[in-house]
């Protein structure tokens, strides 16, 4: 883990402080939650990868149209 240096107003400091005060963490963790909440990618989930992966096939079912009993060994 790398260290830095910050310059930040005292008002926002002494703000910060009480504030990571009363949520019981330190100044370090609510800057580097910051920072990671900030540049981490949301992730999709399984629903959302599904359909973008459903809609880069261009497949088609060329007008056919199913019946739940289709899905099932008769």
């Amino acid at each position: 883990m790398s260290n830095i240096t910050l310059s930040i107003p005292d008002n926002v400091l002494k703000e910060a402080r009480n504030y990571a005060k009363k949520n019981n963490t330190s100044l370090n963790a609510l800057i580097r939650q910051f920072l990671e909440k900030t540049f981490k990618k949301p992730k999709k989930n399984s629903w959302d990868e599904f359909f973008a992966i459903a809609d880069r096939a261009n497949a088609s079912s060329k007008g056919k149209k199913w019946k739940r009993e289709d899905a099932y060994d008769v």
